[in-house]
């Protein structure tokens, strides 16, 4: 009997295994796939432009556009008065300037205002002459305090206002320590000023000397190295088409400048015996009147108009416009948008609007001198 329970014991447990063996092995569930997020791109922030470096202790110049002492900076220029017939010629001091208005007096003549930022060091300047009351409208363009010597009578109102300040040689109170006479000149030609004489007028006067807050510059002025181009014409022999000294200018490829001709000749700095020379030349076309039988002229500075921007050996025709009479001329391209000036010296010819046909352009001196033998 136990052996039977043995053997039945045996064989379910030889079948159990049996079964064992039979049954598929399970294959372990598959953990799905996660896809990977691809992460969405931050947006690039645009690199800021960099910010011009501004050299140690210097500014802007309001005249130039050229780096200068910020301190001088700050000053304001002076503009003077300067006689500009043959019998004043050589002009002293003027290369200094940093801008010069050429503007028609009575007779067509034309008389120079010369703007200076810097004049320290100079001993002669001039020969100071008298004013004319349009000038005192353009060096207010630059809050400049207006030197002269003697006013024509329509002046005179302009000039007695608390807001003009001026220097004038027919002032007692600063006449001899600021203006000097040259023997070997002869009057009126022979009134000159000086860097000292200057800074004791303005002791004397008790003008402000610093540039007023409200003033922000009347130039837009190209940056550093991005000099300007004007698209248009060739300008390479420029004639403004003044009567008596029939001016002109050529330009010079290998400095960027327009050098000055008048009377025939070079017109010069009689104290450097250097030639006058300028970076930017503006033609400005005025509204204008007779006011007397003398010919004493008056050249409407609010007017606006027609203008001629030369520089670099090329033109453009631009217009030209003023607030009110003592704000900035502002001047524009065909597109209405103020243009940029060189950096560098100005000589800004005011004409009379009537006159644009004899304003001329040439490709050398002697097309100069061909066309005005011509209408001579």
């Amino acid at each position: 009997m136990k052996k039977r329970i043995v053997w039945l014991l045996l064989a379910a447990l030889a079948l159990s295994m049996f079964a064992g063996c039979g049954k598929k092995e399970e294959e372990p569930e598959e953990t799905p796939a996660v896809e990977e997020e691809t992460p969405t791109p931050e947006p690039e922030t645009p690199t800021p432009e960099p910010t011009p470096e501004v050299p140690e202790g210097m500014a802007r110049s309001y005249l130039t556009g050229q780096w200068i002492d910020g301190e001088l900076a700050k000053k304001r220029p002076i503009a003077i008065m300067i006689g500009n017939t043959s019998d004043a010629l050589p002009q002293y001091g003027i290369s200094s300037a940093d801008i010069i208005y050429e503007v028609p007096v009575e007779g067509s003549y034309t008389r120079l205002m010369a703007i200076f930022q810097d004049y320290s060091g100079l001993e002669k300047i001039g020969s100071v002459r008298s004013c004319r009351h349009y000038f005192i409208y353009f060096a207010r363009e630059f809050d400049a305090i207006y030197t002269h010597y003697g006013q024509a009578a329509y002046a005179e109102p302009v000039l007695e206002r608390e807001d003009v300040h001026n220097l004038s040689g027919m002032d007692s109170a600063i006449e001899t320590i600021m203006f000097y006479r040259d023997a070997n000149r002869k009057a009126p030609h022979n009134a000159f000023t000086s860097a000292e004489g200057i800074q004791a007028g303005l002791e004397k006067k008790g003008y402000r000397t610093e540039l007023a807050d409200t003033y922000s510059g009347h130039y837009k002025f190209a940056e550093d190295d991005a000099e300007v181009t004007p698209s248009g014409e060739d300008a390479i022999v420029v004639s403004p088409g003044y009567f008596v000294n029939k001016p002109w200018f050529v330009y010079n490829s290998e400095d960027g400048l327009y050098y000055r001709y008048e009377f025939k000749d070079k017109q010069i700095d009689g104290a450097t015996e250097g030639q006058l020379t300028a970076k930017n030349i503006l033609i400005q076309y005025c509204d204008w009147s007779k006011l007397d039988e003398n010919g004493y002229m008056d050249i409407n500075t609010t007017s606006g108009g027609a203008g001629i921007y030369i520089t670099n050996g090329k033109m453009e025709r631009v217009t030209w416009s003023k607030d009110n009479e003592d704000s900035p001329a502002r001047y524009y391209n065909e597109a209405g948008e103020e243009i940029t000036l060189n950096q560098g010296k100005t000589w800004v010819c005011i004409a009379r609007k009537d006159y644009q046909d004899r304003f001329g352009v040439y490709a050398t001196q002697e097309e100069l001198s061909q066309a005005r033998a011509t209408e001579e």
